[in-house]
């Protein structure tokens, strides 16, 4: 068995193949593309069994890359999209897994689609679908969070997402570090927090840190294209990655 992975963040893409080892008995092979390029390439070289995708990928949307080729493996999502998308999908039939899943949810979402595959009951992703999908993602990413819900050990505490300085990621959970300095634990991962967020006030400037555009309060320059960026009552410089420093100055400036 062969099955293709696109996948941008490095702890999706091993959650997910640790949840594949453990639902399978027999050894299958498996290809990995993070980008859009990457996965054009391997689906232009291979055939695969089915095909388990996330939405955001390094340069752009899968739906883009399914959008221009012919699939004709099944296509399970992995992604933390949860509100428009996720009946989007549910209305056209699509297995998605909500991100952060279980290895019981994971098997069950594979184990549907390998029974509508032997079937026959499985229709290819078609660019009409396509277009469904596109237009409940641009809806979901209007409506932003306002609020979080924080669990503390007193009691339930709402957070404004206009308070909330920095994010940074602990697993599958997210340290949140709020106007005044305080720290919070939230039980999300930053793959699902990123997408409930504001883009014109918060920018993910590395693979685990999101910053708050009000809180910054100065950027230095660093080597390799980096940028040190000082957050309000945040005692620790917080930095850009080389891929990121460009589309950061660019989010500056809107």
């Amino acid at each position: 068995m062969k099955i293709l992975i696109l996948e941008d963040e490095i702890p999706a893409f091993q959650k997910i193949t640790k949840c594949l080892d453990t639902f399978f008995d027999i050894k299958i092979s498996q290809d990995w593309a993070r980008s859009i390029v990457d996965g054009e390439l391997l689906l232009n070289t291979n055939s695969y069994d089915f095909i388990l995708s996330d939405i955001q990928l390094l340069d752009g949307l899968s739906f883009d890359l399914f959008n221009k080729m012919q699939i004709d493996a099944p296509i399970i999502f992995c992604s933390a999209h949860d509100e428009y998308l996720f009946q989007a999908f549910n209305t056209n039939g699509i297995a998605y897994i909500l991100k952060p899943y279980s290895q019981e949810e994971f098997n069950k979402a594979i184990v549907k689609y390998q029974s509508l595959f032997k079937k026959g009951d499985y229709n290819p992703l078609d660019n009409a679908t396509i277009d469904v999908l596109k237009t409940a993602l641009q809806q979901e990413y209007n409506t932003y969070k306002k609020r979080f819900v924080i669990k503390k050990a007193t009691g339930i505490q709402l957070l404004n997402a206009e308070d909330i300085a920095l994010i940074s990621a602990s697993g599958d959970f997210c340290l949140i570090n709020d106007k005044d300095g305080k720290r919070h634990t939230i039980s999300q991962n930053l793959g699902n927090i990123h997408p409930q967020l504001n883009p014109k006030k918060f920018f993910k400037i590395n693979r685990s840190e999101i910053v708050n555009i009000d809180f910054i309060d100065k950027i230095e320059s660093h080597f390799k294209n980096r940028l040190l960026i000082s957050i309000k009552n945040h005692k620790e410089k917080v930095m850009t990655s080389s891929s990121t420093t460009a589309e950061f100055r660019k989010w500056l400036e809107h």
